[in-house]
């Protein structure tokens, strides 16, 4: 999604953010008392287990009308789905026991902006994470009566079926500035956990750059925050100045980070941070970064603007699998924030000889897909 804060009285509401006052961090946020539940989704017999562990061929698109997706496979056997809904006041989940079934699968929503106050507007990019005995879902939201005031917040739940239990708001991810900041993601690496994200660095004439820090607890950050990436190439530029849409994949000794560049009409692709994996993670120096995006729009496949993705894996366990959304035409009227039509999408991720990422180009539609 192409982030992109402005001021509440600037007479348009895309405004590249220039100048920004620089602004320390605020107190820390108290965890909010709101709740929500939801039942579990049936399981279907064509998803029972024992059936053959080789992927069928995917369906594209997968989820329609769900940017910004995350399918985390998890040991139960299921891989459960969230996104963004374009409406951007829930949450949602899903989950089955194929890829190819979460296009089917009843949908749940466990969790709604508040009416009032923080996390009100702009709930954007949900991911769900399995920590420590507990689920946590990180995602992006501002106040209802302040709605480009973004920040990060996280929901616990201690229950092992993430659609029963309760959701705990456990509060807001502090960051070393109390500015536009979004698009969490987390993970571990020999002991350590990690939370890499986008935010607007004071003094910087970007929307967003990538950061990464250590973490105390799924909800705390521990030190120190650095920033890995900021839009430097022509093709982070295009419309806004945007790397947002962090996530981390660890193949062949070595961190492979995603991000997404430029406004989300035709021009969101993805770029590529690489690092080794002995290398000191908090150490800027420690990333290589693409001069080139690795995945863009393509005209043959028309497929716009594909971006936001993440990693999961197919039902055989071994074949790595590309998730990201795109829109099946190029040309859109209006901002493209109010355009529903980005659609959730999988496809076989690939290796070259020398160990790194081959996303090669967004995959068709399926034949089987419909209109």
């Amino acid at each position: 999604m192409s982030r992109d804060p402005v001021l509440p009285d600037s007479p348009r509401r895309r405004l590249l953010l220039k100048g920004a006052a620089a602004a320390g961090a605020l107190a820390a946020v108290p965890a909010l008392p709101g709740v929500a539940e939801a039942a579990p989704p049936a399981d279907t017999a064509a998803e029972a287990p024992g059936k053959s562990l080789t992927p069928a061929p995917f369906v594209n698109p997968l989820v329609r009308n769900r940017a910004d997706p995350h399918i985390n496979r998890h040991t139960d056997g299921f891989y459960y789905f969230t996104a963004t809904a374009p409406e951007y006041d829930r949450i949602i989940l899903r989950r089955s026991r194929t890829l190819n079934g979460l296009g089917t699968a009843d949908e749940s929503v466990i969790w709604r902006a508040h009416a009032t106050g923080p996390m009100g507007a702009h709930i954007w990019a949900p991911e769900l994470h399995r920590i420590g005995g507990k689920w946590y879902i990180y995602f992006a939201s501002a106040p209802a009566e302040d709605v480009w005031a973004i920040r990060i917040w996280v929901l616990e739940n201690a229950h092992p079926n993430p659609f029963r239990g309760t959701w705990v708001e456990r509060g807001q991810i502090k960051t070393a500035w109390e500015t536009f900041s979004l698009d969490a993601t987390t993970f571990s690496h020999r002991g350590k956990r990690y939370l890499a994200w986008a935010q607007h660095e004071p003094g910087l004439d970007n929307n967003t750059g990538i950061f990464l820090s250590e973490m105390a607890n799924p909800w705390t950050l521990k030190g120190p925050q650095v920033r890995l990436s900021t839009p430097e190439y022509d093709w982070e530029c295009i419309g806004f100045k945007v790397n947002e849409g962090p996530y981390v994949l660890k193949r062949n000794g070595r961190l492979f980070m995603t991000y997404s560049a430029s406004a989300t009409d035709f021009h969101y692709c993805v770029g590529l941070l690489t690092a080794d994996a002995d290398s000191h993670l908090l150490d800027p120096l420690s990333w290589t970064k693409s001069p080139t995006p690795v995945f863009t729009s393509n005209d043959t496949t028309k497929q716009y603007g594909p971006g936001h993705n993440c990693f999961t894996v197919a039902e055989d366990g071994r074949t790595d699998v590309l998730v990201y959304h795109a829109r099946q035409y190029k040309e859109i009227n209006g901002d493209p924030l109010n355009d529903p039509n980005r659609h959730t999408r999988v496809q076989k991720l690939g290796w070259k000889p020398d160990g790194t990422p081959d996303f090669g180009i967004p995959v068709a539609d399926s034949a089987t897909a419909g209109a």
